[in-house]
């Protein structure tokens, strides 16, 4: 297992011009992270190209990899016009995880007003020929694609696993969010049992969870079934965080674990806390 950190975790500091992108890597590699996911937020790597080498080159300087690309898709509800555009705007970005060394690239599908299981089995097949495309795209270059559990649509554990399952291609799995499973209001152990054994990468995040007869003010979004939710430092919240790592650990995931940050809290301290927990965890279970 190699422990990481998303460039996500520090958006905050981006957003503000805190911190660029390459010194996000250099304050990930000093906090002791094997690698470092980019996730093009707070920087954009097709308007800025040259961006790419440099962010190569302070990795190389830092001493950490480069894990995974992660960046937005949606193929839903698109005519046919749309939907290849789509996939060929896809195709672009795959060339940037390639152009950035890395061997892992989560792309979102789809996201949907309409939340039900009707729809997603309706729209299934063009969603995983979607899948298909770009993953036969990235095989030639040793990427694998991954879709996350994430935006509600397609964030239970079993519509992951039925996208995976339908596009049927090797290099496509997933990005294991043991998180997001609660914006489904979906058990995260149970969730995570469930799909460790498709993912390609896992993210680690945490959340405060209140019921939706509470009313916890600012701050908090609601969940697919209208229950609370808070970005909160990994192990602050109520996510039971160790008894997820101990299922991933004893799945025998061996590959990389990103941390991902977005709570209130500074983002280089949430990052770094959740960061040592997570280290501290892994390593006594």
């Amino acid at each position: 297992m190699k422990l990481g950190i998303s460039t996500y975790s520090l958006y905050q500091a981006l957003n503000s011009g805190e911190l660029t992108i390459l010194e996000v890597i250099e304050y990930i590699a000093s906090l002791g992270a094997e690698h470092a996911e980019i996730v093009p937020l707070g920087f954009n790597l097709t308007e800025n190209p040259e961006l790419i080498e440099a962010i190569k080159k302070q990795a190389r300087e830092s001493g950490i990899e480069l894990s995974n690309y992660a960046v937005g898709a949606n193929f839903s509800g698109l005519n046919e016009e749309q939907f290849e555009k789509e996939l060929e705007r896809l195709k672009k970005e795959v060339d940037i995880a390639a152009a950035l060394g890395v061997k892992k690239m989560r792309h979102d599908v789809a996201s949907s007003a309409d939340l039900s299981i009707s729809h997603f089995l309706q729209e299934l097949p063009k969603l995983a020929k979607a899948c298909q495309v770009i993953a036969d795209y990235a095989a030639p270059l040793g990427i694998t694609t991954s879709v996350e559990n994430h935006g509600y649509y397609i964030q239970h554990s079993d519509r992951v696993q039925a996208l995976v399952e339908v596009v049927d291609r090797p290099n496509f799995k997933t990005t294991l969010d043991v998180g997001n499973f609660l914006c489904a209001d979906e058990n995260p152990q149970a969730a995570v049992g469930n799909n460790i054994k498709f993912a390609s990468m896992v993210h680690i995040k945490d959340f405060y969870y209140r019921s939706s007869t509470d009313q916890p003010g600012e701050g908090w979004f609601k969940s697919a079934a209208g229950n609370w939710l808070r970005g909160s430092i990994v192990g602050h919240g109520d996510i039971a965080i160790p008894q997820v790592l101990r299922i991933v650990k004893e799945s025998g995931y061996d590959d990389y674990i990103s941390i991902e940050f977005e709570g209130l809290e500074h983002c280089k301290l949430g990052t770094r806390l959740g960061f040592e927990f997570v280290k501290r965890v892994w390593n006594e279970l």
